[in-house]
């Protein structure tokens, strides 16, 4: 299937792929009604831009071997009706990528929290043992060009496995359709809502997921999550249940040190969630054989994923962080890392309420006591971000009652938060940015260089 169009290529996901399949050499084309960057940049680049936003029925001819459908897509679509018209194949992206690997070990990173940083975890290491690896990440990773890649001659591919829907035409999570050799589950901690209304209902896609493991595969697991232990310990016969915990570690001057064979091995990233990523990715990495050896040497080198506890800017006495965290566990984790790496700092955490689930008044009660160890502790959202999600107005008060401490300061003007955070003393003291937004436009670099002069 050589000849491939992209319905919905702006999307990150889809942007991506479409670039690897170019890279591969197929004919690629694409359509959209919004294209934004970086999408817009990184299409133009490669000459994958469609020359026309919005959709076009023309666009779809019979010579076309393959349609892939993004998420952002309606089912009454033109171009998609017109592709069941013609009859010619239609793939959900994650489908797509499933054809492409299908003869290769698949490795795939599920969880709540932690897909990314484990799956870049793992593919540093492989690109330092020189091991030819096939590859889907949901960030841009230092040393790697594009967060798609697909070739003929690698043996590997390392998927990260999103929990959340496939397409407007089918309503299976995306990593309901990998078929992994070797799967990880990092953690259970509810989440999307607006499709999975209960935890029980969202814990079983996990349970799922354990089960499609291909015969005499291998399952690696978090056993500091009950949840994930309750999967992992009960998974199939034929299928080999790796357990992983916190490892042994030492923070010296700023830094983490993992303890292996009674030395120490310096890390660049920190926090107790990064540690048990961390001995996801080696057991991975194991599996496929990789030794504690090698992989210990190329870890130390690992800087993280982006808008993961990412440095924005630091000096002697302040650091400005931003991450990616806005679900209750997530947030939990990076703030309880932030305050230990820096116990000696007074800690200033900021999060936005930005998704669906985070806006829904049924399910704010999940981030009770989540920023409860942060010294001073922020809430930001946007009410028009409510309007446009089609979601009833959130009280400030019922927001800070939700969170669980009377502390917490609620904003809804990005404007005032910005001069509130410019107004303090920064002396010893660090600032988190923690959303899957950025606060309404607030440049985190730009507001970083004016804290620290």
């Amino acid at each position: 299937m050589k000849r491939v169009h992209f319905i919905a290529i702006g999307g990150s996901a889809m942007h991506n792929l479409a670039i690897a399949l170019h890279l591969k050499g197929y004919n690629v084309t694409g359509s959209d009604d919004e294209i934004f960057d970086p999408a817009k940049s990184r299409l133009e680049k490669y000459g994958l831009l469609p020359k026309n936003i919005g959709w076009n029925p023309d666009n779809i001819v019979p010579e076309i071997d393959a349609i892939i459908l993004g998420m952002h897509a309606r089912i009454d679509n033109p171009e998609l009706l017109k592709a069941k018209e013609l009859g010619i194949k239609i793939f959900s992206y994650p489908e797509y990528l499933y054809e492409q690997s299908k003869e290769k070990t698949r490795v795939v990173i599920g969880g709540s929290h932690g897909k990314t940083t484990i799956t870049a975890m793992i593919l540093h290491v492989l690109q330092h043992a020189n091991i030819k690896t096939d590859y889907m990440v949901g960030a841009q990773l230092e040393g790697f060009e594009v967060m798609v890649k697909l070739s003929e001659d690698a043996e590997i591919m390392v998927l990260e496995g999103d929990e959340y829907l496939t397409s407007p035409i089918d309503r299976r999570p995306k990593f309901h359709l990998y078929k992994p050799n070797v799967a990880l589950i990092s953690g259970v901690a509810w989440d999307h809502i607006n499709v999975f209304p209960t935890f029980e209902i969202y814990k079983d896609q996990f349970r799922q997921f354990a089960n499609l493991i291909t015969a005499n595969g291998k399952l690696i697991y978090c056993a500091d999550d009950e949840n994930v232990k309750d999967i992992g310990t009960s998974v199939r016969s034929d299928v080999e249940s790796i357990p992983y915990d916190v490892p042994e570690f030492v923070i010296e001057n700023g830094v983490t040190n993992l303890i292996v064979d009674d030395k120490k091995v310096p890390l660049q990233v920190f926090g107790r969630h990064n540690l048990l990523n961390l001995m996801g990715a080696k057991n991975v990495c194991n599996s496929i054989g990789v030794s504690d050896e090698a992989f210990f040497e190329a870890i130390k080198t690992f800087k993280g994923a982006s808008k993961r506890l990412e440095l924005v800017k630091k000096n002697d006495t302040t650091a400005v962080y931003k991450d990616f965290a806005h679900a209750p566990s997530k947030l939990k984790a990076t703030i309880g890392a932030m305050k230990e790496q820096f116990a000696d700092r007074t800690l200033v955490a900021c999060m936005e309420l930005h998704t669906f689930s985070s806006l829904t008044d049924a399910f704010l009660c999940q981030y009770s006591g989540t920023m409860d160890v942060a010294d001073c502790a922020i809430v930001y959202f946007n009410p028009h971000a409510l309007e446009h999600k089609k979601l009833p107005p959130l009280d400030p008060v019922k927001v800070q009652n939700a969170f669980g401490n009377e502390n917490i300061k609620v904003y809804t003007n990005s404007e005032q938060l910005v001069n509130d955070i410019l107004a303090m003393d920064w002396e010893n003291k660090n600032l988190l940015l923690m959303s899957s937004g950025n606060f309404d436009g607030v440049d985190f670099k730009d507001l970083a260089n004016r804290i620290i002069k």
